[in-house]
């Protein structure tokens, strides 16, 4: 069976199944357990495996077998508990609850198992059919904890084994507690018992519940719910049973005696709540108690890594020398591959122009579509690949890690003083790669408040596609000569500035969240999970297939129709003059103002497509050519500065590369994901505002010095 995908995870479990497995079940488990290495290793499907919070937010299906015996097992985004706070925790909780599985797969973390049984026990309260995996049992050897999984399954009167996911060890074993716990009637399994104020009024609700809801579904687990306040989960367990119970007169009674009883012991619903966790975490803490063997000892709870990479005074500065080397990495890295790139793809451009001809194709089409269309492509492909083949798996090795958790820990009390979520550090993180993959990435984010903010500022970073005007002009203007030394001087340099992209997504995060998007933060919890040894080649094609294909299909896309155009305006005449040269004229005046030129800003509104173009667009203009050119460093250098350049307009041309517009990608993307051109416009006005702001700032104290 192949891998199928939901955008939105909120199909049923019988969606896709056709009827040919036997058994469904649910891979459930918090995040950061290794829960989608388990079912990659099940099903033997390629499997996105995240190490951060919120990695997976759509789910996955796939066929494993035991003994002759189909499993359709599903893998569900990670969730810390059924109490939903976010869409990715809602869809998780909806395909435990009304899924229609015939068992629940609960994957824990052998490092922090009572923490991960909350979640069991709130799912046994639904459902009997459960099953426990606990995985990294190697990871918890290491460090000295052993348990007795024998009798946490007579507890819990539930299959249980251990595994470690990486290595395939004790997978065998959890594909038969899954067959098990399938097959099995609905029984009993462990239940919580909470404080006598809680089980008083669950027991007023419970009876009415019995007889107004089907069976199958728990007048216990109802109850709870009800009681807790849970509007919206009600409302699906009650499309879920096809049936109006709570509105039932018996159950209406009762919910309301349940309440005055609750009064009358001065219990809020938010007591009840707390309450409820409380009842959940004891017994927890129980029953971890009872199984372990072997308990760590004299451990401080923060690794000797975590004390370096999450320290007052080191975290900051290790950060910023991190992503030096990054940037370092990239910018050396892709010469290399891109020259041969461009060779090859330009040299197809002139046999096809050569074939063109001569089968008869007019001139001027051949020019359009070729020296226009097919060029502006070659162009992006070749400038943007090497850089992106290279970021993005050093990227996913941090994250797969565990750096890229640590790294939003760090920015987490930074954007809480500005009432934003932390989890914007993570979205921001990502539109270093793609500004449109940031935007998605939102979604994580569970207030609608909190995500505006996030996608109105995502673009406030540089993405890729901006990397080759910043490592030009940053080479040309600040950094002279050649070398090892100049090479980490412009690696600096080029750090530095994207630390004034955090400030001013920092600065502009409070502004909005003081005028348009007024509000308190939110809760944010980020688990660091443990540092592990990540499967290099792995995430060299994961990032690969994941990340640079994606983007560089996007940027295709956009630069096809954007060579029609730039090739129409550099070879099209108006009295004289070609519709470039006439734009660049128009906007000279206004330009000026900001340290640019009329040439530089009509670049940038051609790169509105992909930014990979804004610098070959600018060479065009700057000799009139009708094609993009391309020219030596040392050339490029001199045609700059005879068009007037020195270093207020490469500082300037930097300023505006870093905050400015975003790409026509990123911007349907927005639009799509706000549903509103109010705020996409937003989007496209805020960075360009920056970016403006910054030059003619930037440019009126370096005129002060006379430079």
């Amino acid at each position: 069976m192949g891998l199928t995908k939901s955008s939105t995870g909120r199909s049923l479990l019988s969606a896709s199944d056709g009827g040919a497995s036997k058994y469904k079940a649910v891979l459930a488990g918090s995040p950061n357990v290794g829960k989608s290495t388990i079912f990659n290793a099940l099903t033997g499907l390629r499997q996105h495996t995240g190490n951060w919070t919120g990695k997976t937010v759509s789910t996955a299906v796939g066929t494993a077998q035991f003994q002759g015996e189909d499993i359709l097992i599903y893998d569900i985004p990670g969730t810390y508990s059924l109490l939903a706070r976010s869409e990715e925790e809602s869809v998780a909780r909806d395909f435990i609850l009304f899924g229609g599985a015939d068992c629940v797969a609960v994957v824990c973390d052998a490092v922090c198992l009572e923490r991960n049984l909350g979640l069991v026990l709130q799912i046994a309260e639904y459902t009997g059919n459960i099953t426990v995996c606990v995985n990294l049992i190697d990871q918890a050897e290491k460090r000295g904890i052993k348990y007795d999984l024998e009798k946490l399954s007579d507890i819990l009167k539930a299959p249980v084994c251990g595994c470690t996911a990486k290595s395939g060890k004790g997978l065998d074993v959890f594909r038969k507690c899954i067959i098990d716990a399938a097959a099995s009637e609905r029984s009993a399994v462990y239940e919580v018992r909470y404080d006598d104020i809680v089980e008083e009024a669950v027991k007023i609700l419970t009876e009415p519940l019995l007889k107004a809801l089907p069976d199958g579904v728990p007048a216990r687990f109802t109850a709870l719910r009800m009681l807790s306040g849970e509007e919206e989960l009600l409302q699906r367990l009650e499309k879920h049973c096809k049936t109006e119970f709570l509105s039932d007169g018996e159950v209406a009674a009762a919910f309301e005696k349940a309440k005055e009883y609750l009064g009358e012991k001065n219990v809020s619903t938010q007591d009840f709540c707390d309450r409820i966790a409380s009842g959940l975490s004891a017994s927890a803490e129980k029953i971890c108690g009872e199984v372990t063997l072997q308990k760590v000892k004299n451990r401080s709870p923060r690794s000797a890594a975590d004390r370096i990479l999450t320290g007052k005074y080191t975290a900051f500065p290790i950060m910023l020398l991190m992503l030096a080397l990054i940037f370092w990495i990239t910018i050396y890295g892709a010469n290399y591959p891109s020259a041969i790139i461009s060779g090859a793809l330009f040299s197809v451009q002139d046999f096809l122009y050569e074939k063109a001809i001569l089968i008869g194709v007019p001139e001027v089409i051949s020019d359009i579509l070729i020296n226009g269309a097919y060029r502006v492509m070659a162009w992006v492909v070749s400038v943007m690949l090497p850089p992106m083949a290279i970021f993005f798996p050093m990227f996913t090795l941090l994250e797969d890690i565990g750096v890229l958790p640590r790294i939003a820990y760090n920015l987490d009390r930074g954007f809480a003083k500005c009432n934003a979520c932390g989890k914007q550090a993570l979205t921001m993180c990502m539109g270093f790669g793609c500004n449109a993959a940031g935007v998605v990435g939102c979604r994580i984010i569970d207030s609608p408040r909190e995500r505006l903010i996030a996608i109105l500022t995502n673009s406030l970073v540089p993405c890729n596609g901006r990397f080759p005007i910043l490592i030009t002009m940053i080479s040309m203007f600040f950094v002279f000569g050649s070398g090892a030394a100049q090479s980490v001087l412009s690696a600096l340099l080029f750090a530095l500035f994207i630390v004034l992209t955090l400030l001013v997504t920092l600065l502009v995060s409070y502004l909005l969240s003081r005028t348009l998007l007024k509000g308190e933060p939110s809760a944010f919890t980020i688990e660091l999970p443990p540092y592990r040894c990540p499967k290099i080649l792995s995430v060299i094609v994961r990032s690969f297939l994941d990340r640079t294909l994606f983007v560089l299909g996007r940027a295709v896309v956009a630069a096809l129709p954007a060579g029609l155009i730039i090739w129409t305006m550099a070879n099209v005449k108006i009295g004289g003059s070609t519709i470039l040269q006439t734009c660049v004229g128009f906007l000279n005046p206004f330009a000026s103002l900001f340290g640019l030129d009329g040439v530089i800003l009509m670049a940038f509104i051609l790169g509105l497509p992909a930014n990979e173009i804004v610098v070959p667009v600018m060479i065009m203009a700057y000799i009139a050519g009708g094609t993009l050119s391309e020219l030596e460093p040392t050339q490029l250098f001199s045609l700059l500065v005879s068009n007037g350049w020195n270093i207020k307009t490469a500082l300037c041309t930097i300023l505006f590369a870093l905050f400015h517009f975003p790409c026509a990608t990123t911007l349907m993307t927005i639009k799509k994901e706000t549903g509103s051109l109010k705020w996409t416009a937003l989007s496209f006005v805020i960075p360009t505002l920056c970016g403006l702001s910054m030059c003619f700032a930037a440019s009126g104290v370096l005129g002060i010095f006379g430079l």
